[in-house]
């Protein structure tokens, strides 16, 4: 006599998080009276908050993502030479291993490197072109007297568009704009991935190789910002027929082919909370590297770093790029996308893979850009559930630095950016719910008002007041 055996359909089975909580920090609750004071005091930029004031702190993945074991233990084994740490050559060699670029200068994190990079290869008139700007990188680009230009394909300002890489390059425009200025003037291709003002959106394998070919025919090279490559590798592997039964860093090594070097904020894709680099394949390049980041940041082999950063960050690279890992954080930002979409939420979508974002133009249709909508949606977020989101729209573009006018993007967002590995599905939950909230009262708000800019990177610093 034998046991009966019972068999169930097959059914797709929640996911879990490829790991399990060792560490826990409380989290401070706060009153809607006390956010009301804290959010005026910040001058209704979430910014300004203090830290301690946010019950969920949906701001940025930069810095913010929690180490694993294997990183802490790797802070112990921090040396601190000034010159020649071991830490720095097991970067290097994650670096080399996983991104495959041949020379590594490390800085404090992205900016630093996005300085020496635009130091040492664009002088004044130049031109860059790239799949839409970013805000450090762009300012960087302009201190040094280029110019960027923006040829993303034209799905990447249409927060409705369901097109897969809304990333890519527009091929056509970027051939127009190397006929009219000149290969010479063009000192690289600037390739965002994936691109953070289109929503998180990825560049095609496909579209980088084109991108390639004409490069290589005008001889102009390619950097990559690679903040969320591995990210960008992960949506290859979903929406990329050929690439399908890659693993993720297979993929990565490849699209990292295509360019002649990157700027890295390691503060995303390799899990720690400070540090970054500039890859560069040409050693004429690396050598002017290494003379400004003595210059700017610290020795060639530190690079603003302390030892123990760099070593967290060599094991964080090497995690990174695990598919278990890729796979439960762009799906926990899915989890929360989707529960937006079924609640008739408008959003940038695809969903992308590092943060939700909430299309404030379609939400507050009734607030001018001129009055700030996306600044005024952050705002209400907090006040509403304690929960800190990032304006991504008129206020971030900044201003034209001949005219002195506002820049006026298409795509007008409020950034809720998912660190990894710390908050749980409940966290996103409450989330939803509080987006929805202030949804269903948007009818009642109005705009801001701006009192206070600074020079540069306004969205950082600048002050507001309600209408």
């Amino acid at each position: 006599m034998t046991d009966d055996i019972h068999l169930r359909p097959y059914s797709r089975r929640s996911w879990a998080e490829p790991y399990k909580i060792k560490v826990v920090e409380p989290l401070k609750t706060t009153t809607r009276t006390e956010r009301e004071q804290a959010i005026a005091f910040a001058g209704y930029n979430t910014f300004l908050l203090r830290s301690e004031d946010v019950y969920i702190d949906l701001l940025t993945d930069s810095g913010t993502s929690a180490m694993s074991d294997y990183q802490w233990a790797g802070m112990m084994l921090g040396d601190e030479a000034y010159a020649g740490s071991k830490n720095f050559y097991n970067l290097e060699k994650a670096v080399q291993n996983y991104y495959g670029y041949r020379y590594v200068v490390p800085t404090h994190q992205g900016r630093g490197a996005e300085n020496i990079l635009s130091q040492i290869l664009i002088k004044p008139g130049d031109y860059i072109p790239g799949n839409m700007y970013f805000t450090t990188t762009r300012l960087h680009q302009e201190l040094a007297g280029g110019t960027f230009v923006d040829v993303i394909i034209d799905e990447a300002h249409d927060p409705a568009s369901l097109h897969p890489f809304k990333g890519n390059v527009d091929l056509r425009q970027l051939a127009d704009l190397i006929e009219q200025v000149g290969a010479e003037r063009i000192p690289y291709i600037s390739i965002a991935a994936t691109v953070n003002m289109a929503g998180g959106q990825p560049i095609s394998m496909a579209n980088l190789q084109a991108v390639r070919q004409i490069a290589q025919i005008h001889g102009i090279r390619i950097i990559l910002d690679a903040t969320r490559a591995v990210e960008n590798a992960y949506f290859i592997q979903q929406r990329e027929e050929k690439y399908f039964k890659q693993a993720t860093a297979s993929i990565l090594r490849e699209f990292c082919s295509y360019t002649d070097g990157c700027t890295m904020s390691g503060k995303k894709d390799a899990l720690v909370n400070i540090g970054g680099w500039l890859s560069l394949n040409d050693p004429a390049l690396y050598e002017e590297a290494s003379n400004l980041v003595v210059i700017y940041e610290g020795l060639h082999t530190y690079g603003g770093m302390a030892g123990r950063d760099m070593e967290a960050m060599a094991r964080g690279i090497e995690e990174s790029v695990q598919d278990d890992h890729i796979r439960a954080r762009v799906r926990q930002v899915e989890y929360l996308g989707t529960k937006l979409k079924d609640r008739d939420i408008p959003i940038v979508v695809p969903i992308g893979g590092h943060a939700v974002y909430l299309d404030a133009k379609t939400f507050f249709p009734h607030i001018s850009q001129d009055h700030f909508p996306a600044q005024r949606l952050a705002a209400e977020l907090y006040l509403e559930a304690g929960i800190r989101a990032m304006e991504r729209g008129i206020v971030s573009a900044g201003r034209n630095k001949e005219t002195g006018d506002h820049y006026y993007p298409n795509l007008e967002l409020v950034r809720l950016t998912i660190p990894r590995r710390v908050y749980t599905q409940a966290h996103m939950d409450l989330t939803a719910e509080a987006v929805e909230d202030v949804y269903y009262n948007r009818d009642r708000l109005r705009g801001l008002k701006m009192i206070y800019e600074p020079k540069y990177l306004r969205f950082f610093q600048a002050r507001f007041e309600l209408l």
